[in-house]
């Protein structure tokens, strides 16, 4: 398990955003910021958790999103936002945690 970033919500919009249509929200790059910051701005009917709303998150690159998952409390199940990346959330004494598989296996 690798750290990856740091997500915070917001409602400000910010250049270079990317929309994620199944989730209904925007994020910026990880790869831009010096300090891994991923931006999340929610439309207003998004149907991701309020907690991912409205609390930051940490995510790690891990090898597989699913055993990683196992036998916690999931917030999220596994999905691909982008070609090549699955993404999934857990709880972890109330603060959601992002772990993402990415590359040919996701």
């Amino acid at each position: 398990m690798k750290f990856h970033h740091v997500g915070i919500p917001t409602t400000t919009q910010r250049e270079g955003e990317t929309y994620l249509a199944e989730g209904k929200l925007y994020v910026t790059d990880t790869e831009a910021s010096p300090y891994r910051i991923e931006w999340l701005r929610f439309e207003d009917d998004s149907p991701m958790p309020d907690v991912l709303k409205t609390t930051p998150h940490v995510a790690f690159v891990v090898d597989d999103v699913e055993a990683e998952m196992a036998d916690k409390n999931v917030l999220i199940e596994p999905w691909e936002p982008m070609e090549g990346v699955k993404v999934g959330f857990i709880l972890h004494d109330g603060a959601p945690v992002e772990f993402m598989q990415i590359g040919s296996e996701a």
